[in-house]
């Protein structure tokens, strides 16, 4: 089984690779978003524009597993077109945008200026801050709070680290515990979105732009939950955020359907056609992968961490499989097939998203590194 496992993921590595270097020549220093009939070069509407850093952070994965000059130099040039984006206020996502590219690079060389751009993001996203609520701002507004932010607030936490600054850390570690407090329910659901009085900081509700409902549980929120508060308990080794992941995990393995692919939203009515009914979101259970492969290595119980581990690998056979790889549909564009952006705008349903393919590689490089060490 491992080594059928092991030949698959390195198939669609390599499959990857050819779909990113065909996207780069056809469509030069362009960062799509999501594709429209597996094309990505559309007139679509953006929604936002959180998504650059993930073609480069694809062509980082591939230079640090292959050592190829070439990826390097791609990626490099993919890099600094985003350089800009760290004075950018207008969006929640510079964690998504500068921990996939500016990091891997400064890790590989130590240049200081690299570092630089990202303390710099860091401490730009930081001034999202809402300090009567306690929580980051989404882009939406002042009142609201996105369960995404979870991924982003890690180059906070980098920042602070790396400067030694206990106002940003402080900044980081609060908004995490409103997000847990506000928006991550007992049963290690999760919503969206929560919205708050902006005079008093009073915690107005729970609700949603992407999910079915207030109350119902996105996969991709959950999927960012989940990996997010795993990421932020690596670069702090504080308990009380790897139990927030760990709760996640708890739900996301209890309610995941029998193929191992999720459904764009937990509690969606699986009687009703897609997009609202029985629409799978490929992208979601790429994320909840990558996630759970870290959170196997951070959990202290040995059988926790063997079920995630074990759901982390039978969630990606099922993405390199046919169905959900490109590979299998001829002229298709996108690597990871059936993602979804946003289902009420009808923004790329059904189609590749750039975060489920980013994430999709992260997780199959992750587990090849784990069966080659084990063979």
């Amino acid at each position: 089984m491992s080594s059928a496992r092991l030949s698959n993921y390195r198939a669609a590595l390599k499959f990857a690779e050819q779909q990113v270097s065909r996207l780069i020549e056809k469509h030069p220093n362009y960062f799509p978003i999501y594709t429209t009939d597996g094309q990505w070069h559309h007139d679509g509407e953006l929604w936002t524009d959180w998504t650059g850093g993930f073609l480069g952070g694809m062509m980082w994965q591939f230079h640090l597993r292959s050592g190829d000059s070439l990826w390097r130099e791609r990626a490099e040039h993919y890099s600094r077109l985003l350089e800009h984006r760290q004075h950018d206020r207008n969006v929640h996502d510079l964690g998504f945008i500068f921990l996939s590219t500016y990091l891997p690079w400064y890790e590989l060389t130590g240049d200081a200026p690299l570092q630089a751009v990202l303390v710099q993001a860091g401490r730009t996203l930081a001034m999202r801050f809402q300090p009567q609520g306690g929580y980051l701002c989404s882009f939406v507004g002042q009142q609201s709070l996105f369960i995404d932010i979870m991924m982003n607030v890690p180059i906070i936490f980098y920042a602070a680290i790396e400067t030694e600054d206990a106002d940003l850390m402080k900044t980081a570690e609060t908004h995490c515990r409103t997000t847990r407090d506000r928006l991550v329910r007992p049963d290690g659901s999760t919503a969206h979105e929560g919205e708050f009085d902006v005079e008093s900081g009073e915690f107005l509700g729970q609700t949603t732009h992407q999910g079915l409902s207030g109350d119902s549980a996105w996969a991709r929120g959950l999927a960012w939950s989940l990996y997010g508060f795993s990421k932020v308990f690596a670069l702090t080794k504080s308990p009380e955020f790897l139990e927030v992941s760990e709760r996640n995990a708890g739900y996301w393995l209890a309610h995941l359907p029998e193929d191992k692919v999720p459904y764009w939203d937990f509690c969606a009515d699986l009687n009703q056609p897609p997009p609202w009914g029985a629409q799978k979101d490929s992208s979601a259970g790429a994320i909840a992968a990558s996630g759970l492969l870290d959170l196997a290595n951070q959990a202290q119980d040995a059988t926790r961490a063997a079920a995630y581990r074990q759901t982390a690998l039978a969630m990606l056979d099922a993405l390199v499989a046919p169905e959900y790889l490109g590979s299998s549909v001829p002229n298709y564009e996108g690597i990871l097939r059936h993602g979804v952006y946003h289902t009420k705008k009808n923004l790329g349903v059904d189609e590749s998203v750039m975060w489920g393919e980013y994430f999709f590689v992260e997780a199959l490089t992750k587990a090849v590194r784990q069966l080659e060490s084990q063979s």
